[in-house]
């Protein structure tokens, strides 16, 4: 999620055409409203609890909690991009507070936590 925990640190192109690809196949007939400001977020798979979750990072803590309020058109996504979530439809709706963590809204228990060790799953290296 955060530069330090992203392979790649400064190259977010993948997440940037999955969010855009989720936004077209499943937000195309939604409200323009939700379009506009799902564009400003990105969405990626991560692990939490040894399970993968879709994290979907917001700008800003108020599109966070907009969009938390919206989790019903989420559920679709993950089972579209991975079948190994053993029929969970957790997601993340997630903001990055000025100390560096992230503050995220929790599908699975409709609560707000703050998290600093969500990463991105990192494919192993060729030795």
């Amino acid at each position: 999620m955060s530069d330090v925990q992203t392979p790649h640190d400064k190259d977010r192109k993948l997440e940037k055409a999955l969010t855009n690809k989720i936004i077209d196949d499943y937000f195309d007939n939604s409200e323009s409203w939700l379009r506009a400001i799902l564009r400003m977020c990105i969405f990626s798979l991560a692990h939490l609890d040894g399970l993968p979750v879709l994290v979907i990072e917001c700008p800003n803590q108020a599109v966070a909690k907009r969009l938390s309020r919206k989790i019903y058109p989420f559920r679709g996504i993950v089972y579209y991009l991975t079948d190994n979530l053993d029929g969970r439809d957790r997601s993340l709706f997630c903001y990055q507070e000025r100390s560096g963590d992230w503050r995220c809204f929790d599908t699975s228990t409709h609560t707000w936590k703050t998290l600093s060790n969500l990463q991105s799953p990192i494919a192993p290296t060729d030795g």
